[in-house]
């Protein structure tokens, strides 16, 4: 059983491994909770943008509630604002779009997905003709006071950041009524985030790792890209662990506090990834793989412009990751 947890400012307690469900394909993301949940986890992380909470929503149905194998405060769900429901007038109903497709009353935790504003509507993606987004002028500032709302109506339990860099996180801590719980960003062994983590635990804000296993399957990634998983490093120390290199990753983040929602549609390795509760990582260990760090993120989806790779959101006036972390 998933039985370590850490204790958020709100005084929740969310599980530090949970089941992340980006990149999860219909058809597959019901049969993958539905295994998580089987097997001991109880925290699942969702989106708006993933384009399948509703698939969530009916594993949810079918395993959680009066009556049925886990009740409601067993499980811990998070979802998040997407960018185009920025505008204060769009948060509540943004919410309450995902409580339907997830099929809850309420979210324990629900976060703007990134701190960019893009056009309103209907289209997830709107583009320009260049590939680039096209952007709203909504402050991430007015998206937070709308999203307090949620937590004031019993929407949400506790709301939260995803992608924000340190500036960012102190412009709503300054005037935030209800403290950002938790910051969701990429984290894992190429991309230690240190810094960042450092200035969030100072402020009581708890980090999530997305992709902390690297997400190999990302679909820009290149051939010639490292594959954490195959790091010659990771692979000796899981080796003399008798752990797999998923195991050491996902222990070496929770030995420095960070809690995990690493991706997987495969039943052994969705159990795999819950199995690092048994074990620990020596100080020696901890500082080896921390020596792999690149400051490099994986994360970032590139466009073609003037012939050159750029990071498609980077003109937004609120792009996160101009700042050094």
């Amino acid at each position: 059983m998933s039985t370590t947890t850490v204790t958020l400012a709100t005084g929740q307690k969310m599980p530090m491994i949970g089941l992340g469900t980006w990149k999860s394909s219909p058809g597959q993301v019901k049969a993958a909770v539905s295994h998580a949940l089987a097997v001991g986890y109880r925290h699942v992380d969702c989106a708006f943008a993933y384009g399948n909470e509703q698939e969530v929503g009916e594993a949810l149905q079918e395993t959680v509630g009066p009556q049925k194998a886990l009740s409601r405060e067993d499980v811990f769900i998070v979802s998040k604002l997407w960018n185009t429901h920025h505008h204060p007038e769009d948060v509540e109903l943004a919410c309450r779009r995902s409580l339907a497709s997830l099929q809850l009353q309420s979210l324990d935790l629900y976060l703007m997905h990134w701190p960019m504003a893009f056009q309103r509507g209907n289209e997830v993606m709107p583009r320009n003709r260049d590939g680039s987004m096209r952007h709203d002028p909504t402050h991430f500032i007015d998206t937070w006071k709308a999203m307090e709302q949620l937590v004031e109506k019993g929407l949400v339990k506790a709301i939260g950041l995803s992608n924000f860099n340190a500036r960012q996180v102190d412009e709503v801590l300054a005037v935030a009524t209800h403290k950002p719980a938790v910051n969701q960003v990429e984290c894992h062994p190429y991309l230690m985030q240190e810094e960042l983590l450092q200035h969030c635990q100072r402020r009581g804000i708890a980090l999530t790792a997305y992709s902390p296993l690297g997400s190999a399957d990302r679909p820009w990634a290149k051939a010639r890209e490292p594959k954490l998983l195959e790091d010659p490093g990771i692979l000796a120390l899981a080796q003399r662990c008798g752990k797999t290199p998923a195991q050491v990753i996902l222990r070496w983040q929770l030995q420095r506090g960070v809690t995990c929602i690493p991706k997987s549609s495969t039943p052994s390795r969705i159990k795999e990834n819950l199995e690092v509760f048994d074990f620990s990582l020596s100080e020696d260990d901890m500082k080896t793989i921390a020596s792999f760090n690149r400051g490099e993120r994986l994360i970032i989806p590139l466009m073609e412009k003037d012939g050159k790779q750029v990071w498609r959101d980077a003109g937004h006036p609120h792009f996160p990751f101009h700042d050094p972390y």
